[in-house]
């Protein structure tokens, strides 16, 4: 998938492993890790097939993966949300992303 950044800092942030540790800490490798299966995925629907990322739609309208039981990288889809006649999202249409944030939600 193509991803890009909501902000040029959180671009910083995920520029390099190096920065990651230094952002993240301890969570840093599963950061890295999540990151990599989003490169790799050709669409978002193979990141919601995948159990342990829990790709998911947010209340809010963004969408997360989970680093861990309490943290979650969220991003939004960086184009128009492909919605089929029945008015489902079709998850294997979107292969653009922007990553908003890397957050505790409890």
């Amino acid at each position: 998938m193509e991803i890009n950044f909501k902000s040029n800092k959180i671009e910083r942030t995920f520029s390099s492993p190096k920065e990651i540790m230094k952002a993240y800490g301890t969570r840093a490798r599963k950061v890295n890790q999540r990151l990599s299966e989003l490169k790799a995925a050709p669409n978002l629907k193979e990141m919601k097939n995948f159990p342990q990322a829990n790709c998911h739609r947010l209340s809010t309208g963004n969408f997360a993966v989970d680093i861990s039981a309490n943290f979650r990288i969220v991003f939004e889809v960086d184009e128009s949300l492909p919605f089929s006649d029945k008015n489902e999202l079709m998850w294997e249409l979107v292969t653009k992303i922007k990553i908003v944030s890397v957050e505790d939600y409890h």
